[in-house]
């Protein structure tokens, strides 16, 4: 009988599921989940990440716990804690691998199982947010991810574009699959959205600018921000140092603590 009834056990401890979805690769959407784990924690939240990226989980190295092993226990497996006081926990499939250049060559319906395992065998414990990164596109493993988180009715998705035309029509898709799928949009960020320079503070756009938010007003979808790049901020995460340390320091902080508040602002309403 108990086997009929959902994985109630790990996931029942954490309050919100969020996913950070687009329709193309290259946007950033693994340094925007980490990017918003650090400034929900900063807000005094608990949150963990769980990166479904299978072919390409960049999460563990961000946090610089690239080296550690997930432990077993009792209900399942460990998360990496990536703090001493154990307020951000990842899983990753980058864990798993015998040697960190092994490549995951994978059918999808073995990718698929690993998937549904990590929704059901992550002792997550306690948390407030429970961020899903996800590859990019609209591949099986977004579909397997949505359903087997289903059950646990998650918040929503977060989807990330670039400014650029070519960007902003890849990330359209995604809406329509959010729509299909029954997945609510909790917003549109724009990554990349200007290059702060750290000489003079003016702001360049590379890109263009602007586009992330006429989707958002096109789609009726709420448009959450523009995340300027900060080459500090890449340059910490490229050699390694301390990022949790330097992220409030970033040009990047302010607009992704205004956009975690207005998640937080959405949770409670919702809960009230």
């Amino acid at each position: 009988l108990l086997s009929f009834l959902p994985e109630r056990s790990n996931l029942s401890g954490v309050r919100h599921i969020l996913l950070v979805l687009s329709g193309k690769g290259g946007v950033g959407k693994s340094t925007i989940s980490t990017e918003l784990a650090l400034s929900l924690r900063h807000s005094g939240k608990k949150v963990g990440i769980l990166d479904v990226d299978l072919c390409g989980p960049s999460i563990p190295r961000m946090f610089r716990v690239q080296d550690n092993d997930v432990h077993q226990c009792d209900s399942g497996w460990v998360p990496v804690f990536v703090d001493q006081d154990k307020s951000i926990s990842l899983m990753s499939i980058g864990f798993l691998l015998e040697k960190p250049d092994d490549a995951v060559v994978w059918r999808g319906p073995k990718k698929n199982a690993l998937i549904k395992q990590f929704v059901a065998d992550v002792a997550w414990g306690d948390l407030d947010f429970l961020i899903v990164d996800t590859p990019p596109g609209t591949s099986d493993e977004h579909i397997s991810t949505v359903e087997a988180l289903r059950p646990y009715k998650p918040l929503g998705a977060i989807l990330v574009t670039t400014p650029q035309a070519v960007s902003v029509g890849d990330v359209r898709r995604e809406l329509t699959f959010c729509k299909k799928t029954g997945l609510r949009v909790l917003g549109i960020v724009e990554n990349m959205s200007g290059f702060v320079c750290p000489h003079c503070l003016e702001c360049t756009n590379i890109f263009s600018k602007g586009g992330g938010e006429e989707l958002a007003k096109h789609a009726g979808v709420p448009f959450l921000g523009c995340v300027p790049l900060d080459p500090q901020l890449s340059q910490s995460l490229e050699e390694g140092r301390d990022f949790i340390q330097e992220f409030p320091k970033s040009s990047a902080f302010p607009a992704l603590a205004h956009i975690a508040q207005q998640i937080l602002d959405g949770t409670s309403q919702q809960s009230s």
